[in-house]
């Protein structure tokens, strides 16, 4: 069996996850300007939310719901009450990025203190495996694909064919004419982030079901792929994020291969760098979009 297509599988599992929250972050990105790097932590207490459900007697793909939701409210909740007041002040974007720090510290080791430093996991059966071109996918890994590409088709349906989609992109355009224009702003920004924590919320509870086992700093990591996968499709590009999260996916997985795997978050960090250093407005952005 090729080592390089067994890893290509995992690959895929991983660009669908990354996909998932990438869209939700960059979304956030692109209408408000927040670079909401408290987003790990809103995706492992929606995991957390999830995995109780669970605990509780609920089917483990019907907990989505709860993370679905817990994401989309902490999300708007978030922005209602600690980022949208700091903008109002004028204040230099950096002093928004540490607050956002803070509150993901907060989020995460808050968590912690709660429900203590086990790992825990889902009752969720795995499935059948399923051998496809050298690639060895179990039932569970090709029902997170299948989400993944409903989701993503409902992005794509909601951005490019609705009312919706169009003051969103007005708004991540120039705030200010499209408020002149007749688009509720505020109304299209609280929209984007309950969406947009939405996806969180469902990236947190996907993402720790493949992983199989988790606890609460489970995500402190995952903004370091978030980021890569946002900056190397271009940041507050949608379309761009599902292409640097598919990018990202493939070479940390593939990479774990063949060198150490716990360096795999290295590949993404390089990636970081080096499309900051190169292209600082990504693949699919313009030098506009900074």
């Amino acid at each position: 069996m090729s080592v390089f297509m067994s890893s290509f599988g995992f690959g895929l599992i991983t660009a669908a996850v990354l996909a998932i929250a990438t869209v939700g972050f960059t979304m956030q990105f692109a209408v408000t300007n927040v670079l909401n790097l408290a987003y790990g932590s809103v995706m492992i207490n929606s995991a957390f939310v999830s995995y109780y459900l669970n605990v509780h007697g609920m089917n483990a793909w019907f907990t989505l719901v709860g993370a679905v939701f817990t994401g989309s409210v902490v999300s708007w909740a978030l922005n209602r009450f600690i980022f949208t007041p700091f903008q109002r002040r004028n204040l230099a974007p950096i002093t928004v990025v540490i607050v956002a720090l803070g509150v993901d510290l907060i989020g995460t080791f808050g968590l912690q203190a709660l429900v203590g430093g086990n790992y825990v996991s889902f009752r969720l059966s795995p499935g059948s495996e399923y051998h496809f071109l050298g690639m060895i996918l179990s039932g569970l890994q090709l029902i997170i694909l299948a989400i993944c590409a409903v989701v993503l088709g409902l992005v794509h349906w909601v951005l490019k064919y609705t009312r919706l989609g169009k003051a969103m992109r007005a708004t991540s355009a120039n705030p200010n004419l499209a408020r002149n224009s007749g688009v509720k702003v505020q109304r299209v920004i609280s929209t984007t982030w309950l969406i947009s924590g939405a996806l969180c919320g469902l990236a947190g509870a996907v993402l720790t079901m493949n992983t199989g086992v988790f606890e609460a700093t489970s995500a402190q990591l995952y903004i370091v792929l978030l980021l890569a996968a946002m900056f190397l499709g271009g940041p507050g590009e949608p379309y761009g994020a599902m292409f640097g999260a598919l990018t990202i996916g493939l070479a940390t997985e593939i990479s774990a291969a063949y060198v150490n795997p716990q360096y795999k978050e290295v590949i993404a960090f390089v990636a970081l760098l080096g499309m900051l250093t190169f292209r600082p407005y990504g693949i699919f952005g313009s030098e506009k979009t900074n």
